[in-house]
């Protein structure tokens, strides 16, 4: 099983994605965000693998993958479309135990 889009799925996103495109274009009333965000996400593994599938996803949109940017040590691969991001992102396991622990008394 693939954790991506298969082929059909593919389809139906990009197809999705320029039906919103037009829908607001024709509309300029309804209300549109300055920025979007469109994430993909790595399978499960370690951490290792996990930054491991984010390089070969930025080697693939043509970027460098980084944590630079994020406080939480989020390893991502950002591609830009003016306002648009492509965002491949790796959420270390340490982000995910500091989410879910109880606060020390």
């Amino acid at each position: 099983m693939s954790y991506y889009a298969d082929s059909r799925e593919r389809a139906a996103l990009i197809a999705g994605l320029r039906e919103l495109a037009e829908f607001l274009d024709r509309d300029p009333q309804v209300p549109a965000p300055r920025y979007t965000d469109l994430l993909v996400f790595p399978p499960t593994g370690s951490d290792a693998e996990m930054f491991a599938e984010i390089d070969v996803i930025a080697g693939q949109v043509g970027v460098t993958a980084s944590d630079a940017d994020s406080p939480a040590g989020h390893y991502s691969a950002v591609r830009c479309f003016g306002p648009v991001h492509y965002r491949a992102v790796a959420i270390p396991h340490a982000a995910h135990d500091d989410e879910g622990g109880e606060e020390e008394s």
